[in-house]
């Protein structure tokens, strides 16, 4: 019954991103940088929205807890809904496994806002990527929801 309430983003993502004219509400410039002490994780991005574009650094208690902090706080200058978007839950599954640390790795995000709840999923083999274009994912989702809420 929950899992009914909660909305596949990754496959509204993808239809949006195949039809003619879609823009999504922000792009990332380049790729993030992400240094890991074990300690405490420093994620740095690049991001253009709305003809502005936008250089952010931030820490977090573990290399993903970065990522999000920092998209975050590269967003919610233009998009202050963002701050109503909350990471829920986090799984990662491996692909692969007598790869060993070369496996592909699948992750999984459920996002909420209070009003709504969403999933996504992306897969690279690097954990870290995989679970970047998961936050990117589920944070335009989350602007799309609010938007439309809006209107």
């Amino acid at each position: 019954m929950v899992e009914e309430r909660v909305k596949d983003a990754t496959k509204f993502l993808n239809l949006l991103r195949s039809m003619l004219g879609y823009k999504p509400r922000f792009e990332v410039i380049g790729n993030y940088r992400l240094i890991d002490d074990g300690l405490r994780p420093e994620a740095t991005i690049m991001l253009r929205a709305n003809g502005k574009e936008m250089h952010e650094a931030d820490t977090g208690v573990g290399p993903v807890d970065a990522l999000a902090k920092v998209l975050k706080k590269s967003l919610k200058s233009i998009f202050p809904e963002i701050d109503d978007v909350k990471l829920i839950d986090f799984s990662s599954k491996i692909f692969d496994p007598g790869a060993g640390t070369a496996a592909g790795v699948e992750v999984e995000i459920l996002f909420g806002n209070g009003q709504e709840a969403w999933k996504v999923k992306a897969f690279s083999e690097n954990i870290c990527k995989a679970s970047f274009l998961a936050l990117v994912d589920g944070f335009e989702y989350g602007i799309l929801v609010s938007r439309e809420e809006k209107k």
